[in-house]
């Protein structure tokens, strides 16, 4: 299946393909909270303060969330076809999480909004560094090219 000088460790393929279902999540939400948000955030049970902090955010949070979602699955693609471009991506991906948690917890009242909902922007931040730095750690041993 993979030939003698395939570099590619049993463990990208894990990350890889655990990447792509973590981020693809993100895509499906984006995507939905985009095209059918009323539905969307009824169905996820939203309070009345998370839906008018959610209505409020302005457009550029938008566009960071989707740098980080879309960002993410397409450097999970990346990772598994081992490119080196995995890492650029990842970082990108990183920066929309960066940009938009910068928005919830330094530029608005997210962390009163959110709730008990807000830890998972650090876990969502957290495995996205994890991402940034598998890349990282996948090209300086030569697996990614």
């Amino acid at each position: 299946m993979s030939d003698a000088g395939d570099k590619r460790p049993w463990h990208l393929w894990a990350v890889g393909l655990l990447a792509i279902p973590w981020n693809g999540f993100g895509c499906f939400d984006y995507l939905m909270t985009q095209t059918n948000r009323d539905q969307w955030f009824a169905q996820m049970g939203m309070t009345e303060a998370q839906l008018t902090y959610f209505n409020a955010m302005p457009a550029w949070t938008h566009g960071a969330w989707a740098l980080g979602v879309w960002g993410g699955l397409l450097g999970a693609i990346l990772l598994l076809l081992r490119s080196r471009w995995a890492l650029h991506v990842f970082a990108l991906s990183f920066l929309g999480w960066l940009a938009g948690a910068v928005y919830a917890f330094g530029m608005s009242d997210g962390i009163a909004a959110m709730g008990p909902m807000w830890p998972m922007q650090f876990l969502i931040g957290g495995v996205a560094a994890f991402f940034v730095w598998y890349a990282w750690t996948m090209g300086k041993r030569g697996v990614l090219r």
